[in-house]
């Protein structure tokens, strides 16, 4: 049963460090905010000791974060680490030093590449990162990891700069080949990830004024590849009516945060960590259906994820002799509405793979 739970592969998002160059607005990594008192690095050794770990526990996609990684001095060897010991890696980024570093990051075996942008206006993108010319800087590196194939990745967060109906026209410009979005994180997580802010007027929405962020998004699908699944949007916007859910989040199970620590999190939202990531094969799998935050990659994930896991429950089920319990399983709407996000997101998920 262990065997057929590691066929739906782990993911990982790991912060190499918490130092940031840029000043964003909604951000408080930002350098401007006097949050990070204490710079961190991660242990690149240390890191490539955990990749061990990670890997028997089933993951097989990782994602650099962190503060802005492309300041750790390591951060194109710790890419070539992951990738020989078999997990797929990806590195978001501000852009501000894409140019000097992505033709060693694709030689590394970066497999994705996510940059931040803020706005449909460059203008207004580059004010709030505090970073001007960031634009050039970020079509430029687009272009390199273009003629390499790298999947390139828009990361928006959702806040009071983005015109969404003007977004594509900007992300076509830049050479994005899609687009996903990160909800408002207003306020402070529990764990030592920073990416909130309790006073940015950016990310304070109200209800109504989020609801209609997350239709303005749904309908640009139509325009330009979003890879936010339809079924997940339509759970958020449960989660912000404060109605039931669909979609339990795979934190966890699934999908881990490893910070500059090396201490492991179910997610970047939870107040506790699992503990040492060296002790992670001790750790239960995390399974109680929670459905507490709104951070884009675990919520949408859990939904692209949803049908497989059912279908390994179910398995686990028959093979207990429990049938009616693994038809029950297989028959639930959001087994249907995950196989319908993936196969409306297939195109993008095989060149991700």
């Amino acid at each position: 049963m262990k065997w057929l739970d590691r066929l739906v592969p782990a993911v990982c998002d790991v912060s190499v460090t918490n130092v940031c160059n840029a000043a964003c607005d909604f951000c408080s990594y930002a350098r401007d905010k006097d949050v990070v008192r204490e710079h961190r690095w991660i242990d690149r050794t240390a890191l490539a000791r955990a990749l061990v770990i990670l890997y028997r526990r089933g993951i097989r996609y990782l994602a650099f974060q962190g503060g802005e990684p492309l300041l750790h001095p390591d951060i194109v060897a710790m890419v070539r680490d992951v990738r020989a010991i078999g997990i797929r890696p990806a590195l978001i980024t501000n852009g501000w030093l894409l140019p000097r570093y992505i033709e060693a990051l694709v030689a590394a075996g970066l497999g994705t590449l996510l940059v931040s942008i803020d706005s449909h206006s460059m203008a207004a993108h580059e004010a709030n990162r505090g970073l001007r010319g960031l634009g050039e800087r970020i079509r430029v590196g687009l272009s390199l990891a273009g003629e390499h194939r790298l999947m390139r990745l828009a990361c928006v967060t959702v806040n009071r700069l983005v015109d969404y109906d003007r977004l594509p026209d900007l992300l076509t410009r830049l050479g994005f080949d899609a687009v996903t979005f990160s909800y408002p994180q207003h306020e402070r997580l529990g764990s030592s990830s920073l990416v909130y802010s309790e006073t940015s007027e950016l990310v304070a929405f109200e209800r109504d004024e989020l609801l209609r962020a997350l239709d303005a998004i749904a309908a640009m699908k139509e325009r330009f590849p979003v890879m936010n699944p339809a079924a997940s949007i339509a759970d958020i916007k449960r989660h912000v009516r404060g109605e039931p859910e669909r979609f339990p989040c795979v934190g966890g199970h699934k999908y881990f945060y490893l910070d500059w620590n090396l201490d492991i999190w179910r997610c970047e939202a939870w107040s506790e960590p699992l503990g040492s990531v060296f002790d992670l094969e001790r750790v239960e799998d995390q399974r109680d259906r929670c459905t507490a935050c709104m951070m884009t990659c675990y919520r949408d994930t859990s939904v692209l994820m949803h049908a497989g896991l059912a279908v390994a429950g179910a398995v686990t089920a028959m093979a207990s002799g429990h049938l009616l319990e693994a038809t029950r399983v297989l028959f639930r709407r959001s087994v249907a509405e995950s196989l319908l996000s993936v196969a409306a997101e297939r195109a993008t998920i095989a060149r991700l793979r």
